[in-house]
């Protein structure tokens, strides 16, 4: 396939069979998120909390964009038997937890870790076990990238490969703060807590969009001109940068910290991974810069 059919591909990605349904019902949640914004300046309340207008917001925009870059994902990969079905019940699954969470914020009442009646008990464990489901869809589509060549440049694919297998350790990892969750609260203990100060859903959300951000790097400089072994290298780094940035979440979790309450060798991690994922995004804005000015120049000079 030539460079041009690829670029052709990747800019119609939503056309697939597969990536349709994940791209409309993905807009539908962005939107309800971003709607619930002006909601929530409205009404007032909290940021923070067990019920809060948060939860529609970040989970709306949060689970909208995943499932867009899910079905980006599905169009570079062959097509197989049952993929057009499964991508149609990897976004009404994305969406029905959206719709919970949703719902149980304007019922008055909590989200997660609510058992206080049967119909949130029951909602609750819906919720998870569309996650599970879900997680279990993304595992797949991670291991097809790692296995097959799919259609793109060498960059892309490793943004895409580097943004999938984070985005299953994110899940993995939200499944897990569901699980510890559970176990504080049946102690009678705080179930967003691990130890002393730790937030256990700090390392589950900080890469979740990996997925989104290192494809939107490897795009912007391919718009930029960067060389492709080039583009490749930067998103090599950020992808390090990236994974550092888990681990110093995880690390911090473990210690029972605080998010940003560092000792000196997690504020060394968090240093190194920041470099890291800042240095490609310095690069291609001094590209794009560069490029402006050359072309501001072409303006001044021609005739």
């Amino acid at each position: 396939m030539t460079a041009n059919t690829s670029e052709t591909r990747a800019d119609s990605w939503w056309t697939d069979r597969r990536a349709w349904p994940l791209a409309v019902l993905g807009a539908v949640m962005l939107a309800s998120g971003i709607a619930h914004l002006p909601v929530w300046a409205v009404l007032g309340g909290p940021w923070e909390g067990a019920v809060t207008w948060r939860k529609p917001i970040l989970f709306g925009i949060s689970g909208g964009l995943t499932a867009i870059s899910l079905g980006w994902v599905w169009s570079m990969l062959p097509m197989r038997r049952a993929d057009v079905p499964l991508a149609a019940a990897t976004g009404w699954a994305l969406f029905v937890e959206v719709f919970l969470i949703d719902l149980q914020r304007w019922r008055g009442v909590g989200s997660h870790f609510n058992r206080d009646t049967p119909l949130d008990s029951f909602l609750f464990d819906t919720m998870g076990i569309l996650i599970v489901a879900v997680t279990l869809v993304i595992a797949d589509l991670a291991l097809r990238l790692l296995l097959r060549r799919p259609t793109g440049t060498a960059d892309m694919l490793l943004a895409a490969r580097a943004g999938m297998l984070l985005l299953l350790v994110s899940c993995l990892l939200g499944i897990w703060v569901g699980m510890h969750g559970e176990t504080r609260l049946d102690q009678g203990l705080d179930p967003t807590r691990l130890g002393a100060a730790g937030v256990p859903k700090f390392p589950h959300g900080v890469v979740i969009h990996a997925v989104q951000w290192l494809p939107m790097l490897a795009w912007a400089m391919r718009r930029v001109g960067l060389a492709e072994a080039v583009r490749w290298k930067f998103v090599a780094m950020a992808s390090a940068g990236s994974t550092l940035f888990l681990i110093y979440a995880l690390v911090q979790t473990a210690l029972g910290r605080a998010r940003f309450g560092t000792v000196p060798a997690t504020a060394a991690l968090l240093v190194v991974s920041l470099v890291c994922l800042g240095v490609p995004a310095v690069a291609t804005a001094w590209a794009w810069l560069g490029r402006r000015r050359v072309t501001a120049a072409g303006w001044r000079l021609g005739p």
